[in-house]
C-alpha cells in the first residue's frame, strides 16, 4: 500500500511538475477566444479570487481585466493576454499555495503568509532553484509534499496569502526555513538560527 501511495504520489507531481512549465507560443489565449482552454483559465483565476462569475468558456471582458489584475499582482505586463509567461506563472502561483495551504492551514493569515514568504525567499536565493515548482519539489524539504497534503485543493487564504508575501509582505523576515519544533525530525534544522516563531512554527536563517 505504501509503495502504491508513493507512485501516486510521484505521478501527481510529474503532472504538476509539467503544467507548471512554460507553454508554447501557440496556447496563448486573448479576449474573443473561446473553448475549453478558455474554461480552464477562467477556473483557476475563479480559485485565486480574480474572476467573480462562472467559468463560460468565452474570454470577454471580465477575463481580460482578471488577467491584468492577476498580472500586476505577480509583476507581469498587464496586457490581458494569457500568453506562456502569464500560464506559467498561474501554475506556478498555485504551486505556492498547495504549498501554503499543506503546510499551514489552520495557522493565523500572518503565518501562512510567513511560509510564503519562506518560498518567495529561496526562489530569490542563490542556494536555491530559482522556480517556485523547483523548490517546493525539492527532495525532503515540505512535509506537505512528502506526505501528500500538498495534493489537497487550496483555500482562497492560501492564494491570498502567496498574493501577499509576491507584494511584499514577509512576515517571515527574511528566512529561508521554518519548522515545528514539536513534531520536526531533522536533526540539522536544529542547528538553523532562530529568528522568531508564529504560531506552531519557527522561522530560521
Amino acid at each position: 500500500m505504501k509503495s502504491l501511495l508513493t507512485l501516486i504520489a510521484a505521478l501527481c507531481t510529474a503532472v504538476i511538475l509539467t503544467a507548471a512549465q512554460p507553454q508554447s507560443a501557440e496556447a496563448a489565449l486573448q479576449q474573443e477566444d473561446r473553448g475549453e482552454a478558455v474554461v480552464e483559465l477562467q477556473q483557476k483565476l475563479i480559485k485565486m479570487d480574480y474572476l467573480h462569475s462562472e467559468a463560460t468558456g468565452y474570454y470577454g471582458p471580465l477575463t481580460n481585466e482578471a488577467v491584468q489584475n492577476f498580472q500586476r499582482d505577480f509583476n507581469l505586463a498587464a496586457d490581458g493576454v494569457a500568453g506562456p509567461a502569464t500560464m506559467h506563472k498561474l501554475n506556478e502561483v498555485e504551486a505556492a499555495a498547495r504549498t501554503v495551504h499543506g503546510e499551514a492551514r489552520g495557522e493565523s493569515f500572518e503565518g501562512q503568509v510567513a511560509v510564503a514568504g519562506v518560498i518567495k525567499n529561496r526562489v530569490n536565493s542563490s542556494e536555491f532553484p530559482s522556480a517556485i515548482s523547483e523548490v517546493v519539489h525539492q527532495q525532503r524539504q515540505f512535509t506537505a509534499v512528502d506526505d501528500g497534503q500538498y495534493y489537497l485543493q487550496p483555500d482562497a487564504s492560501s492564494y491570498q496569502a502567496v498574493k501577499e508575501a509576491w507584494q511584499g509582505w514577509d512576515p517571515s523576515q527574511g528566512a529561508l526555513y521554518y519548522y515545528n519544533a514539536a513534531t520536526a525530525t531533522s536533526e540539522w534544522i536544529f542547528t538553523r538560527p532562530v529568528k522568531f516563531s508564529i504560531g506552531k512554527h519557527t522561522f530560521a536563517d
